[in-house]
């Protein structure tokens, strides 16, 4: 639909864990649309919302995918730091958005995530305090590889839905 976007890959965080389950693509999008007018006022928020979309969004692990056009990716990225607060329904969780990759497609996007996610089992797994805990956690990279490497390079489509959800989780 638009030629030359840009996919930001970013992370929810928050002290909160209600924070990321009350998370709503509709809400995050119009959260980031506000703070970019509020940050770079009317021409920001005019040049950034055609083609603006949150592509992918996981409540569990806080990951969304913002999706904008090349020519003005670095308008949104550049606002993503004076998002302090989510709010949903009457309630209101501080938190912030980490940005974790920008990348020109879903797949790119989805690679480095990959990555990104076995890193941080590494690391959960180096902080292990029990023979018990680490197991679990050796059981379940061993997993993700033999799956990755089952799937081999099945392609994600751009319009989202179940697959695009299961495949990035």
């Amino acid at each position: 639909p638009f030629p030359g976007l840009r996919y930001l890959l970013c992370e929810v965080v928050s002290d909160d864990p209600r924070c990321r389950l009350s998370l709503e693509d509709r809400v995050l999008g119009s959260l980031v649309r506000d703070t970019i007018a509020r940050v770079h006022g009317t021409f920001g928020a005019a040049a950034s919302s055609i083609g603006f979309a949150v592509r992918y969004l996981n409540a569990y692990t806080g990951i969304v995918l913002l999706r904008c056009r090349k020519e003005f990716y670095q308008l949104v990225w550049s606002a993503l730091p004076f998002i302090t607060y989510l709010e949903n329904k009457g309630h209101r969780y501080p938190c912030f958005l980490n940005t974790l990759h920008v990348g020109g497609t879903i797949r790119t996007c989805q690679k480095f995530l990959i990555q990104y996610n076995r890193r941080q089992l590494l690391i959960l797994l180096q902080h292990c305090t029990d023979e018990g805990e680490r197991e679990a956690i050796q059981k379940s990279v061993t997993r993700s590889c033999l799956l990755e490497e089952e799937s081999g390079e099945e392609e994600l489509s751009d319009g989202g839905g179940e697959e695009a959800a299961d495949t990035m989780e």
